[in-house]
């Protein structure tokens, strides 16, 4: 396969995965037996990407934020955001520079695969028998920062997944505000984390010898992707639970631990 079509296929895996409660990182550990590893650099491009096409999704509910602080309602909302990040800034850095992170090989993700998708069934029958509340308290901010950072620890736990499934058990029980509360605080948070990644590998002189063709190529194929999944994701949800990711979850994991090599 040409270098070209291989990242064009891994920044649309990306842009597809990388918002749905199904682990980004479970899904590039697959391709990579088929469409070749790539860069640390690489990866977090296409990542970055993402993230841009979730920006553009929330623009309208960014800007009024910004510009509504005065609004007790939107500075609240904003503050409550602001320490989420916080909390996975000030918990995650200390983690990140310990090395406390498990490898990103095949069995600790399949496990994490099935395991969240166990918790996800479990957590969101335990939400909806607490109503629906769209109430986002100082709780669930706390408790979303801290998700992310158990996210960033065990690959294949999937950011996303944790932190909306732990939000709903804090008591945000509707999916759809839970939902963009987590993919709101997830635009400071995976911007910081791909600007350090991005600063290492710069000291590190990890930048060189990139196709940068290539590169571009597969940006724009996750800021596309990444926009279309998030659109249809936040009507989905609407009218559905996130059962089906669950199970799809749990599958992927024991396929990965029956069919790839435990040493990878």
């Amino acid at each position: 396969m040409s270098d070209p079509l291989s990242a064009l296929l891994l920044g649309i895996l990306e842009g597809l995965t990388e918002f749905l409660p199904v682990s980004s990182t479970g899904h590039l550990l697959i391709a990579q037996y088929w469409l070749g590893a790539r860069s640390d650099f690489f990866n977090i491009v296409i990542q970055a990407g993402a993230i841009l096409a979730i920006t553009l999704v929330f623009r309208q509910r960014i800007w009024q934020l910004a510009t509504g602080l005065r609004e007790r309602d939107n500075r609240d909302y904003a503050m409550k955001l602001a320490v989420a990040f916080l909390v996975t800034a000030l918990v995650g850095l200390p983690v990140r520079l310990a090395g406390w992170e498990l490898p990103e090989t095949v069995t600790p993700v399949a496990w994490a695969l099935i395991l969240g998708g166990i918790w996800m069934i479990f957590a969101e029958r335990v939400a909806e028998r607490r109503g629906d509340s769209a109430d986002v308290t100082w709780t669930v901010a706390v408790l979303v920062g801290l998700a992310q950072v158990v996210a960033g620890v065990f690959p294949g736990t999937s950011r996303s997944a944790a932190a909306i499934f732990m939000a709903m058990l804090a008591g945000l029980g509707r999916r759809s505000s839970a939902t963009e509360f987590v993919f709101l605080v997830g635009i400071p948070t995976m911007f910081a984390a791909s600007g350090y990644a991005f600063l290492e590998l710069w000291k590190d002189g990890g930048l060189g010898g990139e196709a940068w063709g290539d590169v571009g190529l597969a940006f724009a194929a996750a800021t596309a992707t990444g926009f279309v999944v998030v659109k249809w994701l936040l009507g989905y949800i609407k009218r559905h639970r996130f059962t089906g990711f669950a199970v799809y979850r749990i599958a992927l994991g024991a396929a990965l631990l029956l069919w790839l090599p435990a040493g990878d």
